[in-house]
């Protein structure tokens, strides 16, 4: 559409650019990147340059058609059923590709964009009845910290989780809420989410669904090959392990380049860490080193961990001997990237650091 809502104003196009987008500018930092992307969206370019989490190494630079993130939007907001004037809280940082597809499908379906500068607690200040959002799993854990604000968690119309895992325990505690609650699966180079798995109620699944006009078959490797032509120039060939059932649905198993080959026995770090979940309490992530006998060791971080002979009994509990982390290393923080996601290079690069320090445990 050639206007946009914004906390209860429109604005058409012409009229953003000349009034209102110095007035965003010269408000908060979170306000002044969304003018400027909008004005950048609102350029005669057909494209737009976006970056990769970086999760598991540097980011990469992507350029996409704008038409794409606008199929992409196209194809979420039928699915969700969002309809002109719902209104849509936009939470999430604009660097990635998530927070820009909240104002895209703004954009798209006319929705009522309601701005909340991302934190931890989304929505602390939040009034107004929202009928959508996207979150990361941290931002849906935080709110259920807080009464009033695990309150307004059930009362969000449409809610998608994306950006990382959402544990076993985060799930269940989400499982009776009255509200439809998916889990997203998609990447930048999909311009967004091309599945989504409902978590919640009656429909609760533990498969993707692929939303319209998506197709997915495996790679040799055993790995997920995309196949949206409304939102991809030609398949996506991903690193995530998968399983396919014979309606298409499927399930992720880990990443290929999250395989630890230790004493020559491949296991999986996302499996791991789900099995460990809900043992340990505190943030903890899985990564290995070089070892001069297995080829590779385990590793295991954990943030403060206060108990460290209640993390040893969990690990021998719920881990067969060849998968038990060969060092535990207590840190001040796992890495993570700027979109939530366990930052699995800078968290190698620490465990080799903490090996080599006086004071590991």
């Amino acid at each position: 559409m050639s206007h946009i809502t914004i906390e209860g104003v429109r604005y058409h196009q012409e009229e953003f650019l000349d009034e209102a987008l110095p007035l965003f500018a010269a408000q908060s930092p979170f306000h002044r990147q969304l003018a400027f992307f909008l004005k950048e969206w609102y350029s005669p370019s057909p494209l737009l340059i976006l970056y990769t989490s970086g999760s598991t190494g540097k980011p990469k630079k992507i350029t996409v058609h704008k038409e794409q993130m606008l199929q992409s939007a196209a194809i979420t907001c039928d699915f969700l059923g969002l309809k002109e004037g719902s209104t849509a809280l936009l939470c999430l940082p604009l660097e990635y590709i998530a927070g820009k597809m909240m104002v895209v499908r703004s954009l798209y379906a006319g929705l009522n964009l309601v701005i909340a500068e991302p934190s931890g607690h989304p929505l602390a200040n939040i009034s107004e009845q929202v009928d959508f959002t996207a979150m990361v799993p941290l931002q849906v854990y935080n709110s259920l910290q807080r009464e009033e604000e695990k309150k307004r968690l059930t009362r969000i119309g449409r809610l998608i989780v994306g950006g990382g895992a959402i544990d076993p325990q985060l799930e269940e505690a989400l499982n009776d809420f009255p509200n439809a609650i998916y889990s997203t699966y998609g990447m930048t180079e999909t311009v967004s989410h091309i599945a989504l798995r409902r978590i919640n109620g009656a429909e609760a699944n533990n498969y993707y669904t692929p939303l319209q006009d998506v197709g997915v078959t495996l790679s040799e490797e055993g790995t997920l090959v995309i196949v949206a032509p409304r939102v991809a120039t030609g398949p996506v060939i991903t690193n995530d392990i998968a399983e396919i059932r014979a309606d298409s649905t499927f399930r992720i198993l880990g990443r290929k380049d999250n395989v630890i080959n230790t004493g020559g026995i491949k296991v999986q770090i996302e499996e791991m860490e789900e099995s460990l979940r809900p043992y340990v309490k505190e943030n903890f992530a899985i990564t290995s080193l070089p070892h001069p006998k297995l080829g590779e060791a385990i590793v295991l971080i954990i943030e403060a961990a206060t108990d460290y002979a209640a993390i040893q009994e969990a690990v021998k509990k719920v881990l067969p001997r060849y998968q038990q982390p060969r060092y535990i290393l207590t840190v001040e923080a796992v890495p993570q990237t700027g979109s939530g996601k366990t930052d699995r290079v800078a968290t190698k690069k620490l465990a080799m650091e903490k090996l080599l320090s006086p004071d590991s445990v």
